[in-house]
């Protein structure tokens, strides 16, 4: 629960917007920023159960660490940069920067000190489980010698200490690295009498070294240090001529926006490797500090580095606690969630072949419940099949070692023709997919690029075969990207099929992607930035007329993040006129639901478990036939505006059963569902009937479908 001063920072972040023009009265919309912190604080609550395993719960610290980095990387600077703006325009755009920012600060406070009320406790459960966090005042003096090896050998080839104020000025300091700020006292007399210490900076280098060092066992207790500690144990090593006084841990996050829109004169690809040192370099959004650092140091560091008073944030002595998502864990499966392995697959699984069992009817996958392994083998068949001639593929984030593209490569090397839409534009993944387009093109693979003004963020794949009776074409359209790895934790879906009503409009939406057509003509897909928004406004709209004209009516939508204030007055109108709306959001929701003349008779809830809610799925009633789609797009305007995206009809009467079925199952929970309401307090949904966890629910129910 919110104390009362952060529940008034998100009644204050309530926006009025008018509606559609046909409407006098005003709606009220969540600002998108601090709807973002508000999934923060579900992370936290997930942190804060005592249900949860401890090494979840501390799994999910390092969640929330993350997300607050991402935060301020990216809205926060966005925000920041609207402040060289006068007023006037500000105004303009209907935003006030100066008192988001204000709040967002306040916010976020509120947030650290709960996140710290949560650690301390947390880590003293961890404590009388046997595993102990020390730091270089606790640790047994019967590591000394471990800890001064360890330093040599594997920690300090790594250090550069740097003076904080040198000839050559102060030094820049990378993004996202975490910093020690050393204290030093020179040994002369007379310099004693100054009083004065000088500073010197030393980036931790937990990018080359893992963060945690476990010590040996003295013991019944598992003992862990961070890489930190393990420095300051050992500065005197560094600076054998000095005396070392305190040391204070920060971290600078810079702007992660490239601005890209700027730089379409050039070739884009270029633009982009141009834009990628902007990460490391970018104006600063945050320089968070240990609060023990006296005001003297900090305002010296403010000076040097060039900070404005906005830029600091109090934090606490360890910073980059996303590292806690891997926090050493000694095979102790008594404080982990229970292991989860993939299911088999009720068809697949048994299949000789993807592609012919494809060709008999749909079939879905619902990851990590089920392996991803599929779609990989289906590549792999089809790039091993004489018969196939091309296939197709959309990249958005893969893995670094990905067997998706590997068995692309595989299938080029073999003579066919592969088609790869890489998208350069993604987010922190721009260097990995340049890299993997290097690699492509070297194999022979028909390489594409970003295109200007869109990105592509479509899941989509197609494969061409020459059958008996023709040329045959089985896709692919899924809701997470095509990531082994990231398939191991966030639940997606993805539908195998060769119904040649979406075959034949995937081939005109890769058609667009390759230039040959300037807009892919679709009947049954609907594809943004085209036919997606107008196709769910039709579905809306359609729902309001039945619920004015007494039939029945509905609609329930599971997504990420709920954003557009177009679509969301669709569906506050869609209320009014009194159509039930359920809706599961993991993330960003901007709807206030519940509000009287607006939203009665929408209920919002938001999922959070051991997997990432990732999948996108919006069903309509439809007069009674349900219309459901499987779709890559929130409901955002970025998705529905100026990206590539696809929604793929659910026509499979099995495969509509078995989302259906997830579906219900979520709306039932009580165990992790939450009510996402505009104080921001997202109180459970435990309602005292007997329990459902819904993704331990949706893993039974796939089980049974082996067992039937």
């Amino acid at each position: 629960m919110l104390s009362a001063s952060r529940a008034d920072s998100f009644r204050t972040s309530l926006s009025p917007e008018t509606t559609l023009a046909d409407r006098s009265e005003q709606y009220t919309l969540i600002d998108r920023e601090t709807a973002w912190l508000a999934f923060s604080d579900r992370v936290l609550q997930e942190a804060d159960d005592s249900t949860v395993p401890l090494f979840e719960r501390l799994f999910f610290c390092g969640i929330f660490s993350s997300n607050l980095d991402e935060y301020f990387r990216v809205r926060v600077a966005s925000l920041r940069s609207l402040l060289r703006l006068g007023k006037t325009d500000t105004a303009k755009l209907g935003i006030n920067p100066y008192r988001l920012l204000h709040d967002i600060h306040r916010i976020v406070l509120a947030q650290q000190e709960r996140y710290g009320a949560i650690l301390g406790p947390l880590m003293e459960e961890l404590a009388s489980e046997g595993i102990v966090l020390v730091n270089e005042d606790t640790v047994h003096p019967s590591h000394a010698d471990f800890l001064k090896e360890t330093f040599r050998e594997t920690v300090a080839p790594l250090l550069k200490p740097v003076p904080l104020s040198g000839e050559d000025g102060p030094p820049f300091l990378k993004n996202h690295c975490v910093y020690l700020a050393i204290e030093l006292w020179d040994r002369d007399p007379a310099a004693l009498r100054t009083w004065t210490p000088s500073y010197h900076l030393l980036e931790v280098p937990s990018e080359q070294t893992p963060r945690f060092v476990t010590l040996p066992r003295r013991g019944d207790d598992h003992e862990v240090m961070f890489l930190d500690d393990l420095i300051r144990y050992n500065l005197e090593e560094l600076f054998p001529d000095k005396d070392v006084g305190r040391t204070y841990a920060f971290k600078l996050t810079r702007d992660a926006e490239l601005y890209v829109e700027d730089e379409f004169e050039g070739n884009l690809v270029e633009a982009i490797r141009n834009s990628l040192g902007k990460r490391d370099t970018g104006l600063p959004s945050r320089f968070l500090y240990d609060m023990r650092t006296p005001y003297v140091l900090v305002h010296r560091l403010q000076h040097e580095l060039g900070l404005e008073n906005e830029d600091l944030v109090l934090g606490a002595r360890y910073h980059n606690l996303n590292d806690y998502m891997g926090f050493p864990r000694f095979d102790r499966e008594d404080l982990s969630y229970p292991l989860w392995p993939p299911l088999p697959h009720p068809a697949l699984d048994g299949a000789e072949s993807v592609l012919d069992l494809v060709r008999e009817g749909d079939q879905i996958i619902h990851t990590p419940y089920q392996s991803f392994d599929h779609f990989i083998r289906f590549l792999d068949e089809a790039a091993g099949d004489p018969d196939v001639e091309e296939l197709w593929l959309t990249v958005y984030r893969v893995a670094n070692d990905s067997d998706v593209l590997t068995k692309l490569i595989k299938a080029a090397e073999s003579g066919k023709k592969v088609t790869v839409f890489i998208e350069v534009q993604a987010r922190f993944d721009e260097e990995s997919n340049l890299n993997w387009a290097g690699r492509l093109e070297a194999a022979g693979v028909r390489t594409l690029y970003s295109m200007e003004g869109l990105k592509v963020h479509a899941k989509i794949s197609l494969v061409s075969r020459r059958e008996t009776d023709g040329l045959r074409l089985y896709g692919y359209v899924g809701t997470g990207n095509f990531n082994e790895k990231t398939a191991g934790v966030y639940t997606d879906h993805g539908i195998f099929t060769a119904d040649e009503r979406i075959t034949a409009d995937l081939v005109q939406v890769f058609r667009f992607l390759a230039g040959e057509i300037d807009e892919p003509k679709t009947h049954h897909l609907l594809v943004a930035p085209f036919t997606l928004r107008k196709g769910f406004n039709r579905l809306i709209d359609a729902e309001a007329q039945a619920a004015k004209e007494g039939r029945p009516s509905g609609m329930t939508l599971k997504m990420n993040a709920l954003e557009d204030s177009k679509i969301i007055r669709r569906l506050y109108d869609a209320s009014v006129a009194g159509v039930p709306i359920d809706i599961i959001v993991r993330g960003i929701c901007r709807l206030v639901q519940g509000v009287p003349s607006q939203s009665e008779t929408i209920r919002v809830r938001s999922i959070l478990d051991r997997y990432l809610e990732h999948p996108r799925i919006y069903v309509f009633h439809s007069s009674g036939e349900e219309r459901m789609y499987l779709a890559s797009a929130d409901l955002m305007k970025r998705n529905l505006s100026s990206r590539v995206e696809v929604a793929i009809p659910v026509y499979d009467p099995e495969v509509k059963r078995q989302l259906e079925a997830l579906i219900q199952i979520q709306l039932a929970d009580n165990q992790k569902a939450r009510l996402v309401d505009p104080e921001g307090t997202n109180p459970y949904l435990r309602n005292g009937a007997d329990p459902v966890r819904s993704q331990e629910a949706f893993r039974n129910f796939l089980a049974d479908l082996v067992e039937d």
